[in-house]
């Protein structure tokens, strides 16, 4: 397999839903194609979500209207959360015969943009949002999100129904600003026959980063698959771990860079290592030559979220049934990736019944078990994971119990910060580290030159 042309970094979007569709292909390059269009589409969507909070404000006094005295919920969401919600609609309806739900759907990254300019603008906020993780700082910073600690009243903490980890995300200075509904826990995709023909085993992936890379070495010689998609995913991958007690990937418990530890050193010397013993496709995730390599058996390793395990199995790579295990990343390193809360705005005039709909949708157990049954959305609810389904085995990983593994991963995970900047620094990051692979610059200049990029921004953005 002869590596692609280098593409450009990856955007956030399209890395934690994606429609089932029979037109992968064009799907999987409007993902990848998303960065390379965004300054020509940028002028246009300005332009609409600058009308966007108006025009929502406007429909809801108009559907306010239209239920002649009704209560009315907005929800807005993003595919697959807004199918979750519509099918808890018969049993909300059974407990709230007189409340209406509407649901405002958007894709993944028109729906964080709209509530961005709603927020931005105070006007047409929904009562109830769907949140992924990437974006919950930001919003949190905005003073647009009710604090859920105050409308829990009686009843058990949400805090020790949840994950512990998950939990931690969802608070800010104390204040619980979002409940968490699905969570991806840090795991290891591998196709066993590759594998196999390698004569390696999964112990020769698992003992550290460092025989990772060191097994991708004979896995590429002797198989010619190559070890990893792109050289970025390994760095994505490491700078999720070892992360201290209090600190977030980016930035410490007081908000000041770590651009520079040891752990993005390792991140980027591991990378270029894999970079320089052609150990990586080169191909990004979700791109046409991704998904056709993890199909063919050309890329024998993907490090992502367990989420990705339905994805696999539903419509990446179904015709590989039997093929493909699952196991912790190597290190039995422990990382989060990826996740959704649902959050409730300062403003709604329904925030009771807001929080009513959030705890459904969050704290029942049969709720997130159908939800992660039909949508592959793993359970950040301690008694749903709790639950027989974990711990059938299946068949698209020849047998083994990987939801059992992820819930065990999930549970060992340990609390970390989210910072209003994580997506910037990340930019920056992932910009030096194509400097590094595609130019040759040495790491250790590359994560300074970043460093000092994030603190001028961060201050420009702070001023």
């Amino acid at each position: 397999m002869t590596p692609l042309p280098e593409t450009t970094s990856e955007s956030g979007f399209c890395k934690r839903f994606h429609k089932v569709t029979d037109r992968v292909s064009r799907d999987a390059d409007a993902c990848v194609d998303q960065k390379s269009n965004l300054f020509a589409a940028g002028i246009l969507r300005r332009r609409l979500l600058s009308a966007l909070p108006l025009a929502l404000g406007g429909g809801l006094r108009h559907a306010q209207a239209a239920t002649s005295g009704r209560s009315l919920l907005t929800v807005a969401a993003y595919p697959a959360l807004d199918q979750i919600i519509r099918e808890v609609l018969p049993r909300w309806r059974e407990q709230h015969p007189d409340v209406e739900i509407r649901i405002v759907s958007r894709e993944f990254g028109d729906h964080h943009s709209a509530l961005t300019a709603a927020m931005a603008t105070r006007k047409g906020l929904p009562d109830v949002m769907a949140v992924e993780f990437g974006f919950l700082a930001r919003f949190a910073a905005s003073g647009a999100l009710a604090d859920l600690s105050t409308l829990t009243g009686a009843g058990p903490d949400p805090d020790r129904q949840l994950v512990p980890f998950a939990a931690a995300q969802a608070r800010f200075g104390g204040r619980l600003l979002a409940m968490p509904t699905d969570i991806g826990p840090g795991v290891m995709f591998y196709r066993n026959d590759v594998l196999g023909q390698a004569e390696l085993a999964e112990s020769d992936l698992l003992e550290s980063w460092e025989s990772y890379v060191e097994a991708g070495r004979k896995l590429r010689r002797t198989s010619g698959a190559y070890l990893i998609a792109h050289a970025r995913d390994l760095k994505d991958a490491i700078v999720r771990t070892a992360i201290r007690p209090g600190d977030g990937i980016h930035f410490d418990s007081a908000g000041r860079s770590l651009l520079t530890s040891a752990r993005f050193e390792l991140a980027f010397r591991l990378a270029r290592e894999v970079r320089r013993l052609d150990l990586d496709a080169r191909v990004s995730a979700w791109s046409n030559d991704w998904s056709e390599g993890l199909r063919r058996g050309r890329i024998a390793t993907q490090l992502m979220g367990a989420w990705f395990g339905g994805h696999l199995a539903n419509w990446l790579a179904p015709a590989t049934t039997g093929l493909w295990r699952s196991a912790p990343m190597p290190g039995r390193a422990l990382a989060a990736w990826g996740g959704s809360f649902y959050a409730i705005s300062a403003s709604s005039a329904n925030a009771s019944l807001a929080w009513d709909l959030v705890r459904m949708l969050a704290l029942d157990p049969a709720v997130q078990i159908e939800a992660f049954r039909r949508h592959d959305a793993f359970p950040a609810l301690l008694s749903a994971q709790a639950d027989a389904f974990l711990d059938e085995p299946l068949q698209f990983f020849g047998g083994q119990r990987v939801r059992a593994l992820w819930r065990d991963i999930a549970q060992q995970i340990p609390p970390r910060a989210v910072h209003r900047l994580d997506p910037l620094a990340d930019e920056i990051v992932s910009a030096e580290l194509d400097k590094v692979l595609l130019r040759g610059k040495d790491p250790t200049q590359a994560l300074g030159d970043a460093d000092r990029m994030l603190d001028r921004r961060a201050a420009r953005m702070r001023g």
